[in-house]
């Protein structure tokens, strides 16, 4: 248990920004699963869509440390190239 003032409010920050990265997170997973249901549904134009628009913000989520850089990369590399796949 925090006993110091400056331990309690790191305690209250840390708390905070745990849900603020939660939900970013949930936010990449959602673009993420769209873009995987185009591709399930064989509808390339829209995958593609679905990918343009989950793009920026898996790249949102590196930008702001809850992602990595190179997770992010491969992440949107292996869907762009399941979308090339689908031809």
């Amino acid at each position: 248990m925090a006993n110091t003032r400056s331990a309690k409010k790191m305690v209250r920050k840390i708390a905070a920004r745990t849900e603020v990265n939660k939900s970013r997170k949930s936010r990449v997973r959602t673009y993420v699963r769209k873009v995987e249901e185009a591709i399930a549904s064989g509808d390339k134009a829209a995958a593609a869509e679905a990918l343009k628009a989950a793009q920026p913000e898996i790249m949102r989520a590196v930008t702001k440390g809850v992602a990595h850089m190179n997770t992010a990369s491969r992440k949107v590399s292996r869907l762009s190239a399941r979308i090339k796949a689908m031809a």
